[in-house]
């Protein structure tokens, strides 16, 4: 049986990207796969439906999802989407595997083998099909331009009949790759850039860029690439020296996250009240709760004069190139196992078990089962 591949429009409010573009719909079709996309499903990436030759259209969810192998998607079905799904058909994509037990149970009772790009193992093999890489690219280069774009100040130097204006001065906290990406932004337009992780490795990833590093004496190397939760000790070193920066800059934006918990709180109200009047903060850290204690998801709120935002779906801003990105991230994990218009899955390939969030109606990562109480 020729393996099919589904993809639907997004119905998250505000979610503009899409699974499939036109570079790898037609990559998929020459490994073999018979491909089913809902009707505008491209559009709001701005991708027509005549952009897709190679796709069958078809109207709503049901349809596109009856008899398919494969789904993809940018964000999490909803219950009634699991509800349309094939019995043991793979699904893939960005799955906040932590969110929702109710998700899972869906899931497993429809015994569809699922996987989340959330989990994806950080190792050099796995790096082009990385997508919180490719979206975090995407939303720090978002929290740059929201930056600039909302700062009372030029970011450049510049020379006039009337004197000179000083750059302003950004301070980046988190150097991931959004982070990296923020400073990469701030530098091209013209800021004079600080930037702070905890990892001692960030050090040469950011003086690279032509940032200065704030050292504030902690480190907290972590796993897999990610930063440690730190001690009350290392917080409070850490807040003593950040403070000091926090109150130089025009513009803060933090990037700092940890997979499955609440982001950290970094910028405390106390550091926003030693502020300059009219600074911005931009917190890319929303969704998760904020790396600055008054942040409000989705919202922009002052306080002491101090602009803070806390947008939400950065990557969605720019949908284009975002979904073109995340696309190549599922057409990179998904091709090694499509033979002869087949899915081979190799169940022994550290990819697949570390990616692999539910399979044969239950849920198989043991780290997620531990984060839900699973376990």
């Amino acid at each position: 049986m020729t393996l099919t591949m589904a993809v639907v429009r997004e119905r998250l409010p505000g979610e503009n990207r899409t699974a499939l573009v036109p570079e790898t719909a037609k990559k998929f079709a020459a490994l073999g796969t018979k491909l089913r996309m809902e009707q505008s499903a491209g559009i709001s990436s701005h991708f027509l439906d005549h952009d897709f030759p190679e796709t069958t259209l078809v109207t709503g969810v049901a349809e596109a999802y009856a008899g398919a192998t494969l789904i993809l998607r940018v964000t999490p079905p909803s219950t009634a989407e699991i509800e349309a799904m094939p019995e043991g058909s793979v699904l893939i994509g960005l799955l906040k595997p932590y969110e929702s037990k109710e998700r899972l149970a869906a899931l497993n009772a429809k015994k569809i083998t699922a996987f989340a790009l959330e989990l994806l193992p950080r190792i050099s093999r796995a790096q082009s099909m990385d997508a919180l890489s490719s979206q975090g690219a995407c939303a720090g280069y978002q929290c740059g331009l929201i930056a600039a774009a909302r700062c009372t100040k030029f970011f450049p130097m510049l020379t006039t009949a009337a004197g000179t204006i000083r750059p302003a001065r950004a301070l980046v906290i988190g150097a991931g790759v959004a982070g990296l990406q923020a400073i990469a932004t701030c530098k091209r337009l013209g800021a004079m850039v600080e930037a702070y992780d905890v990892r001692a490795a960030a050090r040469e990833q950011i003086e690279s860029l032509g940032a200065k590093f704030v050292d504030t004496g902690v480190s907290a190397d972590g796993t897999g690439g990610y930063a440690r939760e730190l001690t009350a000790e290392e917080k409070a070193q850490q807040a003593e020296k950040l403070a000091k920066a926090v109150a130089a800059a025009d513009v803060v934006i933090t990037t700092a996250a940890i997979p499955g918990k609440k982001a950290p709180v970094i910028v405390t109200k106390d550091m926003v009240a030693r502020m300059k009047y009219g600074a911005i903060i931009v917190d890319m850290a929303a969704e998760s709760g904020g790396n600055c204690e008054l942040t409000q998801p989705g919202e922009h709120v002052i306080a002491n004069d101090v602009n803070i935002h806390g947008p939400l779906n950065l990557p969605s801003r720019m949908p284009t190139h975002a979904s073109e990105l995340y696309a190549k991230n599922l057409y990179n994990f998904l091709s090694p196992w499509i033979k002869d218009g087949q899915l081979a899955f190799d169940w022994t390939d550290e990819v697949l078990a570390g990616t692999v969030l539910c399979r044969d109606g239950a849920t198989v990562h043991a780290t997620v089962k531990q984060v839900l109480g699973e376990s």
